[in-house]
C-alpha cells in the first residue's frame, strides 16, 4: 500500500533530492489539468506541449521555487502562462494570428473559467457576468482570475496594454451598475 505525498512533500523531495519519482507524480498530478488550461488560451497545440514541458522543467531544475504560499496549481498556472505569453510574445505577428483563429473556431465554446465565471452564485453577480461582452469577460478573466498583468494580458489577449486597461474600467463600472 503506497501513501500519496502531498503537493509541498513532492516539491521538496523534487528540489532537495532531485527525486525522480516525485517529479513523474507532480506531473502525472498537474500537466493533464495545465495543458487543459492552455488550450483554452492558445490554439497551438505543439506550443501549448511546450510550453507545460518548460513549466515542468523549471521545476525539475529549481529555476522555478515554490515558496508554500498559496497552492501548487496556481503557481504552476502563473509559471506555466507567463511562459506562454513569453513564447506568444516571441512568434509576434504570427502568434497573435494564432490566437485570433483560435478565438474564431471557438467562439461558441465556453471555457472552463467562463463556465464558472458564469456560475457564481453570490447575488446576481452571475447574471452581470453573462451580459458583460465577451471582450470584457476575457480582459476580467486574464487580470482576475489568472492575475496576470495589465501588459502580460494585453500579450495574452493580443490587444494592446491601454485597451485592456480601458475594457477592465468599463467593465468593473458595468459589474457596479448592475449589482448597485
Amino acid at each position: 500500500m503506497s501513501e500519496t505525498r502531498s503537493d509541498g512533500e513532492l516539491l521538496r523531495a523534487v528540489a532537495a533530492d532531485a527525486d525522480r519519482r516525485a517529479f513523474e507524480e507532480l506531473y502525472r498530478r498537474y500537466a493533464p489539468w495545465l495543458t487543459a488550461r492552455m488550450r483554452s488560451r492558445c490554439a497551438d497545440a505543439s506550443m501549448v506541449d511546450d510550453v507545460v514541458q518548460e513549466t515542468f522543467l523549471a521545476v525539475w531544475r529549481g529555476s522555478a521555487r515554490y515558496r508554500e504560499e498559496g497552492d501548487v496549481a496556481g503557481w504552476l498556472w502563473r509559471i506555466g502562462s507567463r511562459r506562454l505569453i513569453d513564447g506568444l510574445r516571441g512568434d509576434g505577428a504570427r502568434g497573435r494570428l494564432r490566437q485570433a483563429l483560435a478565438r474564431l473556431r471557438h467562439r461558441d465554446e465556453v471555457s472552463a473559467e467562463e463556465r464558472v465565471l458564469a456560475g457564481v452564485e453570490h447575488g446576481d453577480l452571475a447574471g452581470a457576468l453573462i451580459r458583460l461582452s465577451p471582450e470584457l469577460r476575457a480582459v476580467l478573466q486574464a487580470t482576475v482570475v489568472d492575475g496576470l498583468t495589465t501588459r502580460e494580458a494585453a500579450v495574452l489577449l493580443g490587444i494592446p496594454p491601454g485597451t485592456v486597461k480601458t475594457r477592465a474600467m468599463r467593465a468593473r463600472r458595468q459589474l457596479r451598475e448592475a449589482l448597485a
